[in-house]
């Protein structure tokens, strides 16, 4: 059987980032992204996971060609990113779309929802007449059953959950085949968040999205993705099926964002590995970047970075212990 060509490849993605050098000249680099290889298969959706900081909104960024790679390669659709300019890009851009986290920032508060919902229909210089149709398919996309009835209505008219699928619907307008979703439910309330993860799992699904969420939430990624990959300062430290992934995680920093999550289930609870607290972590290109805070850290960890390798199918993890599974 042949393999299926992948949609998205990375190889060696690198994005640095020089902080202020002050009086001592040169600042300290700031490896945002590091030396980061997967690939994602069309349809495919992937969750992006790790706390703040970890690299992950930066690499949703350079998916979307939002920001340039300091080393390294993006291929998406078989066209590679780089040096992507004019009408190669603005055709990119018709194809490859984002949804924000916050949706009362996302949309232009002066303007009506119709013309929030047209400005990009604009950007791609559709004709008038091909406008309406698009923005009628949108609005059902997002489930709005009365959505044209919203269309003289302004941002500050509506509630969070309706902001977040108008969002939604303005990224689908273009009729995209790739999306990076970034926080897409952190800023509304728990109770409009259920319906939003199933108008996106539906509507990825209905469209055959290949998608990207990114998040710090566990239970999102659970929900949407049937694989996730770990970020940890910028390195991908675990590649696994999310199944896999909640069940036995084999990466010390991944067994302790499952174990944090809360679970009603005594025989689901985890205790969380005793993370080391640590301000000082050593620098990149010393060891393990976990290190400082691994509380199975051996000696190796300090001197030698752990390579990415296949510890099960379909299953990568960076780390020197070669954990079992659990």
């Amino acid at each position: 059987m042949k393999a299926e060509t992948p949609f998205v490849v990375v190889e060696h993605l690198a994005k640095h980032y020089r902080g202020p050098g002050g009086w001592r000249g040169a600042g300290r680099l700031l490896r945002a992204v590091d030396d980061v290889s997967f690939t994602l298969a069309p349809g495919e959706s992937v969750g992006l996971l790790g706390e703040s900081g970890s690299g992950k909104t930066t690499l949703g960024r350079l998916l979307l060609k939002l920001t340039e790679p300091t080393a390294g390669s993006i291929t998406i659709a078989g066209q590679s990113l780089a040096g992507l300019r004019g009408q190669p890009l603005k055709a990119f851009r018709r194809q490859a779309q984002l949804i924000f986290q916050n949706p009362f920032d996302a949309l232009n508060p002066r303007f009506t929802i119709g013309r929030c919902l047209r400005e990009p229909l604009l950007n791609a210089g559709l004709p008038r007449a091909e406008q309406g149709p698009l923005i009628e398919r949108a609005l059902a996309l997002a489930r709005f059953t009365r959505g044209l009835e919203l269309l003289d209505q302004h941002p500050h008219q509506l509630s969070g959950g309706q902001l977040q699928r108008v969002v939604i619907a303005r990224a689908l307008i273009l009729q995209p085949r790739f999306v990076v979703a970034d926080e897409p439910v952190s800023m509304l309330d728990v109770s409009v968040r259920a319906g939003i993860l199933n108008l996106l799992r539906g509507v990825s699904r209905a469209l055959g999205l290949t998608a990207v969420y990114i998040s710090h939430d566990l239970s999102l990624v659970r929900y949407l993705c049937s694989r996730t990959l770990v970020l940890y300062r910028g390195a991908l430290v675990e590649d696994a099926p999310t199944k896999a992934l909640c069940n036995a995680p084999r990466h010390p920093y991944s067994q302790a964002l499952v174990a944090a999550v809360p679970s009603s289930d005594p025989a689901q609870r985890r205790l969380p590995l005793p993370l080391v607290a640590s301000t000082a972590e050593a620098p990149v290109g010393s060891g393990c970047r976990f290190a400082a805070r691994c509380p199975l850290v051996m000696p190796i960890c300090r001197t030698e970075e752990p390579p990415l390798v296949a510890v099960a199918p379909n299953h990568r993890v960076a780390c020197h212990l070669g954990l079992p599974a659990a």
